[in-house]
């Protein structure tokens, strides 16, 4: 009896550690691919950027457009940069997931220009949700912002 109930523990530790471990990295890797995300955002590298969407992937701006696939989501992105978007940064308020589909939630911030061309800061709220690669990357499946 013990042996079948020491069995039954080890068993139920052994597939559940890699669950908790994914969950624990959610964090870790969101914070990564915001990193590398708010990288070629600052280097207006819209290619990068596009490079970061699985090609099913949708971008749903504040302007309610819905922008789909690599392709579509570079030309949005090399939009705002022909209009001096800058200093992009993505701050990680919650995150987490499984093996398969990950999501962050954020606050951003970036300086933009007004009416008269001055900088301006921007601000708010965005929500990501990856899909995790074959190597572990996360590519992003869905963005919204305001």
């Amino acid at each position: 009896m013990k042996l079948a109930q020491t069995s039954a523990l080890l068993f139920c530790l052994l597939t559940a550690a890699p669950a908790v471990s994914i969950a624990a990295d959610a964090k870790s890797d969101v914070e990564k691919a915001y990193a590398a995300w708010d990288a070629a955002f600052n280097k207006q590298d819209a290619k990068a950027l596009a490079a970061d969407y699985v090609s099913t992937a949708k971008l749903m701006p504040p302007s309610h457009q819905v922008v789909s696939g690599p392709a579509e989501i570079e030309k949005f992105w090399a939009g705002l940069f022909a209009n001096g978007v800058t200093g992009h940064k993505l701050e990680v308020i919650d995150a987490g997931g499984d093996d398969k589909v990950v999501f962050g939630t954020a606050k951003w911030s970036a300086t933009g220009k007004d009416k008269e061309g001055k900088p301006t800061p921007f601000s708010g709220l965005a929500m990501h949700v990856f899909e995790r690669q074959a190597g572990g990357a996360l590519k992003l499946r869905l963005q919204t912002f305001n």
